[in-house]
């Protein structure tokens, strides 16, 4: 259900700090002329659509549910990237076959990505976690 609300939302703008349970809202900061969604914003629109409550900021997403091994990836398990040691600085929604729906940066949109074969991608991929 997550996956499936994320990918109603392709083609929407990124915002930064934008995105509600509701669905797009105007940003802050970067964000505040546009309307849209930042990548955590998206990922708890999403889950809001199953029921779950997810905070609005990267690292709260990664401490919200239990870890999920790359080889054990389903439908819906959110993906993180970057950020060294601290918390992550990305987060999409896995779809399958290596692809995630995200909202990527300012002046792009909400679209589909593989990472798991992306160079980019798997070197700053941190790991994966299912809400609960």
């Amino acid at each position: 259900m997550a996956a499936t609300a994320a990918l109603t939302q392709l083609g929407i703008p990124f915002s930064w700090g934008g995105g509600a349970p509701s669905g797009p809202t105007t940003g802050i900061g970067r964000g505040a002329r546009t309307r849209g969604f930042d990548c955590s914003g998206l990922t708890l629109y999403a889950w809001s659509k199953a029921g779950i409550r997810l905070g609005h900021y990267t690292g709260t997403q990664y401490r919200q549910g239990r870890r999920v091994a790359i080889a054990d990836l389903r439908k819906g398990d959110l993906v993180f990237f970057g950020g060294g040691t601290a918390d992550p600085t990305h987060v999409g929604l896995y779809l399958g076959d290596g692809v995630m729906v995200h909202a990527p940066k300012t002046g792009d949109v909400v679209k589909r990505t593989t990472f798991l074969t992306s160079p980019y991608y798997r070197s700053v991929y941190r790991g994966a976690v299912r809400p609960a």
